[in-house]
C-alpha cells in the first residue's frame, strides 16, 4: 500500500477547502494518487517468488524490488532444477479463507476471486491455460505437477485480529481520511507466526482437511499488513515506506508450509498455504478517496510494462510536453490544468483490470476490478506451490549477498503477459487501469503472468521461454502417391511441441533428460514404431541409430515400406514431457497390387472396403483371410570381427517361407552393457529365465515373397565406440516376423547368439 507524499495530500485537502467542485475534487484525487504512486514507486519492476529465510520463517516471497523479465539477476534458466526429485503436487484442492472480522473485504472482490478459483478448477487439463505449462515439472516418482485443481469453496474467518505480538507496519493505513469522513478501516500488522496460528486453529475448528494436495489461500483486506518478521523500517512486509529499506524487503504475496512431522516430503499433517495480503492499492475506490493509501499497484501485477509495446518489454511512459505546451500550461485554468495532467498521467504505467464493472460497483465506486490484482497474485502463487510446495523442489538456487536464495518457477517470466486475448492497455479515467486479459478460463477473462518453460533452455525449437499455455500440435506431411515396396519417410519434427524436453528420474531418484515421445501407426497392420524426439527411428531406416545426447530409441522421423497398394491412414501420436497427448492422421496412397483376397487384381491404388486402410477396415499386409499358417523363418549373424561390426554393422542372413514383415533386434546382457558403458532400452518379452538385456541395435524386415537374403544392422556412433573397447562380446539376435494376414496375423520369434572377437 504505497503512500502519497504529505505535500500531495495537503494539496488535495487545500483544494477541497477552497471550494472545488465534487467532480474536480474526484479528478484531482485520482490524478494526485496516480502521480504519487509513480513518484514513490520502484525504480525497477518486481521479481517473481524467491525462496528466502527470514529469521525462523522460510517462504517463497513475491518481492517488489528486483529486476523483471526472463532471466533474473543471477538466475540462469538452465540451472533451474529439482536435483533431489522432491515432491510436486499432482493435483490440488483449494480453499480460500478471508480473514476479515470487520467486513472490509468487499463482496464484489470476493465474488471475482472465488469465481476465478472456480473457473481455474473447471478448466483443469486445458492446454491453453497458463497452469498447463507447469506439467513438465516432475518429482523422483516421475509424477507431474499436473493442472488438476478443484475449488473446494471459500469461507470467512471472523476471528478478531490479535492485539499482542504484532509486527510494526512500516507505513500504516490511516484509520480516518483527511477530511473527517466517518468511515474507519482496520489498522493491524500480522506476523507470519500469527497467520499460521490462526490458520491451524480455523482448520481444526471446522474439521477441514490437511495433507499434501490441499492448498489454503489466506486473504486479508485493505489496512491489514503482513510481515515475515517484526516489521518496522527494515522489515519484510507487504507494506513499505517510500524510498526506505522496507521497500527493498517488501513483498506482494508469499507461500509456505506447516509440516511438523515430515518437513522434507510432507504427510497427512502438512498444511500448504499462500498468504495473499491486500496489495492491490486503492485506485477507483471512493471510500479511500483522500486516504494516503489511495495508490496504484501495478508493481504487484505487471510492473507497468506494455505487452503490446515495441520492444515488448517497453515500459508505459508518460508523453513529454512540447516547448509550446510548456509555455501555454501556466496560462490555463485550474480545471484545464487538471484535465491535461490527468490525460498525460493516464499514458504512464498503470494496472490492468479486465473484470472492472462497466459502471459504478455495488458500493458506488470504481473499485471492483482491484480484485484482478489479487487474482494475479493467486495465479503466481498457484504455480509456485504446485512446483515447489515444500520450498525444496523446483528452483534455481543462487548465492546473493552471501545468502542462499532459490528463484522459483515464476521468476524467469515475471512481468511477461504475451498472448493477450482481449481488452485494451489504455487506462480508464475512472479506474486509472487498462482492461487487458491473457487467459480465458471457463469463460472468465484474467490477466495472469506467463509461465516459465524450462524446455526452451534444452532444445532449439520451438524454444519459447515464457508462455500463457501449451502448444501441442503433431504435424507431418504425407508423401505423394508411392509404389509398393518403396521406402517412404514421415517427418514428425514438423510438429509444434512446446514441452519437448524435460527431466525424468531413474530408480535411484537421479535426474536424467527426457523428451517428447512419438508413436507411428502406418495403417497397414504392421507394428507401431515408438520412440523419443528429436531423432530418426532406428531399425526401419538405412541410416544410423539416434545418437547421444538423445535418448534411444528415436522416432521423431521414421521410414516405412508398404507391400500392397491401397489407401492407408497414417497416424502420429505425440506425448510431451508433461504427459499431454495429441494425434494427427493423414491418408497415404500406395500404388501396387492389392492384397490377396481383396477382390481386386492388377496394379493401382486400392480403394473401398477391400483395400488396406480403406473404409472397410481391412488394413494390413494381406487380404481379409485369417487362415494363413504361422510363418517359418531362420536368422543368423555371419559376422565374427568385433572391429568390423563396430565400423560397418552386423551382417545377418535370413530365410522366410512366405511374405512377412518383421523386426530384427540385437540384444546385449545388461551386466555386460553396464561394464562397457552402453545404454539402451530394456528388452521385453524374453523367455522365462533369460538375463536382463538391452536393445542396442534394430533393423526392419519387409519381404514380398519367400526366399533368403541378408540385412546389415548398423549401430549408433556411441554404441560402436564402446564396442570397440571390448575384447569379446556375446550378442543375441532376435527376429520377430508376422505373416500377411490382416485380421489375425500369426507371429514367429527366432533367437540366436553370436560371439564377436576383437
Amino acid at each position: 500500500m504505497r503512500a502519497l507524499p504529505n505535500a500531495d495530500v495537503g494539496l488535495v485537502t487545500s483544494g477541497l477547502r477552497s471550494g472545488s467542485t465534487p467532480a474536480l475534487t474526484r479528478r484531482l484525487a485520482l490524478l494526485l494518487a496516480l502521480l504519487g504512486a509513480l513518484l514513490v514507486g520502484p525504480a525497477v519492476a518486481p521479481a517473481g517468488a524467491v525462496v528466502v529465510k527470514v529469521g525462523a520463517v522460510s517462504a517463497g516471497v513475491q518481492p517488489r524490488s528486483a529486476e523483471a523479465g526472463f532471466g533474473m539477476p543471477g538466475a540462469e534458466p538452465k540451472k533451474f532444477a529439482n536435483p533431489s526429485g522432491h515432491t510436486v503436487l499432482i493435483s490440488n484442492r483449494i480453499y480460500a479463507i478471508y480473514w476479515d472480522p470487520t467486513g472490509n473485504y468487499h463482496g464484489d472482490w470476493q465474488h471475482l476471486i472465488d469465481g476465478f478459483l472456480q473457473n481455474m478448477g473447471a478448466a483443469s487439463g486445458s492446454l491453453g491455460a497458463v497452469f498447463a505449462v507447469d506439467t513438465q515439472y516432475t518429482d523422483k516418482a516421475n509424477q507431474h505437477a499436473n493442472y488438476r485443481s478443484t475449488f473446494m469453496g471459500s469461507l470467512t474467518d471472523t476471528e478478531k485480529y490479535p492485539t499482542s505480538g504484532n509486527c510494526a507496519d512500516p507505513n500504516p493505513f490511516a484509520e480516518v481520511d483527511q477530511i473527517e469522513v466517518e468511515e474507519k478501516h482496520t489498522v493491524v500488522c500480522l506476523t507470519d507466526l500469527q497467520v499460521r496460528a490462526q490458520l491451524q486453529s480455523f482448520i481444526a475448528q471446522h474439521s477441514l482437511p490437511k495433507g499434501m494436495g490441499t492448498v489454503y489461500y489466506v486473504l486479508t483486506p485493505p489496512g491489514v499488513s503482513v510481515c515475515l518478521d517484526g516489521g518496522g523500517p527494515t522489515g519484510h512486509c507487504s507494506d513499505y515506506e517510500a524510498f526506505a529499506k522496507s521497500y527493498e524487503h517488501s513483498f506482494c504475496s508469499y507461500h509456505s508450509d506447516i509440516s511438523p512431522t515430515n518437513p522434507s516430503e510432507g504427510d497427512a499433517n502438512t498444511i500448504l498455504y499462500g498468504m495473499i495480503p491486500w496489495t492491490a492499492g486503492g485506485l477507483g475506490d471512493g471510500h479511500l478517496l483522500f486516504v494516503k493509501d489511495r495508490s496504484a499497484a501495478f508493481d504487484c501485477q505487471d510492473g507497468g510494462y506494455n505487452p503490446s509495446g515495441e520492444p515488448p518489454e517497453q515500459l508505459e511512459k508518460k508523453k513529454e510536453r512540447t516547448e509550446k505546451e510548456k509555455e501555454e500550461f501556466p496560462k490555463k485554468t485550474t480545471e484545464e490544468k487538471v484535465k491535461q495532467e490527468e490525460e498525460e498521467a493516464l499514458e504512464g504505467p498503470h494496472q490492468q483490470e479486465p473484470n472492472q464493472a462497466p459502471g459504478l460497483g455495488p458500493d458506488g465506486s470504481y473499485d471492483t476490478g482491484l480484485a484482478d490484482l489479487i487474482i494475479s497474485q493467486i495465479g503466481v502463487e498457484q504455480q509456485n506451490i504446485v512446483t515447489n510446495p515444500l520450498l525444496d523442489a523446483w528452483q534455481d538456487k543462487q548465492t546473493v549477498a552471501g545468502e542462499e536464495v532459490g528463484y522459483e518457477v515464476t521468476d524467469e517470466c515475471r512481468n511477461w503477459f504475451f498472448g493477450a486475448l482481449g481488452g485494451s492497455v489504455t487506462a480508464n479515467k475512472n479506474t486509472v487501469a487498462g482492461t487487458l486479459s491473457n487467459q480465458t478460463l471457463n469463460g472468465g477473462n484474467y490477466y495472469i503472468n506467463d509461465a516459465f518453460n524450462l524446455a526452451a533452455a534444452k532444445l532449439p525449437y520451438p524454444s519459447i521461454g515464457c508462455m500463457s499455455g501449451i502448444d501441442l500440435v503433431p504435424q507431418f506431411t504425407v508423401p505423394n502417391p508411392v509404389n509398393s515396396g518403396e521406402l517412404v519417410g514421415f517427418n514428425g519434427m514438423e510438429s509444434d511441441i512446446l514441452l519437448d524436453a524435460g527431466t525424468a528420474y531413474n530408480a535411484k531418484g537421479e535426474p536424467k533428460p527426457t523428451y517428447a515421445t512419438y508413436t507411428w501407426n502406418f495403417g497397414d497392420g504392421s507394428p507401431t514404431v515408438s520412440g523419443y524426439a528429436p531423432g530418426q527411428a532406428p531399425g526401419n531406416s538405412p541410416s544410423q541409430l539416434c545418437e547421444t545426447p538423445w535418448l534411444a530409441p528415436c522416432a521423431g522421423s521414421t521410414f516405412h515400406s508398404y507391400v500392397y497398394g491401397g489407401t492407408y491412414e497414417v497416424t502420429l501420436t505425440v506425448t510431451d514431457v508433461g504427459g499431454n497427448t495429441a494425434s494427427v492422421t493423414h491418408p497415404l496412397t500406395v500404388v501396387g497390387p492389392l492384397p490377396p483376397g481383396s477382390g481386386g487384381s492388377g496394379s493401382g491404388a486400392g480403394a473401398g472396403s477391400g483395400a488396406p486402410g480403406g473404409s472397410g477396415g481391412s488394413a494390413g499386409l494381406g487380404g481379409p483371410s485369417s487362415s494363413l499358417p504361422r510363418p517359418i523363418a531362420t536368422a543368423a549373424a555371419v559376422s565374427s570381427s568385433l572391429k568390423r561390426v563396430a565400423r560397418n554393422g552386423l551382417v545377418v542372413r535370413y530365410t522366410v517361407n512366405e511374405q512377412v514383415a518383421g523386426r530384427f533386434e540385437v540384444l546385449l546382457e545388461a551386466t555386460a552393457a553396464h561394464q562397457l558403458g552402453i545404454a539402451g532400452p530394456v528388452a521385453t518379452s524374453l523367455p522365462a529365465g533369460s538375463p536382463t538385456s538391452l536393445v542396442i541395435g534394430h533393423a526392419l524386415l519387409v519381404t514380398t515373397k519367400a526366399g533368403h537374403s541378408s540385412v546389415r544392422i548398423k549401430f549408433s556412433k556411441s554404441v560402436a565406440k564402446h564396442l570397440r573397447r571390448a575384447r569379446k562380446v556375446k550378442l543375441t539376435l532376435r527376429l520377430t516376423a508376422r505373416n500377411a494376414s490382416s485380421q489375425s496375423p500369426l507371429f514367429t520369434t527366432v533367437m540366436s547368439t553370436v560371439v564377436l572377437h576383437h
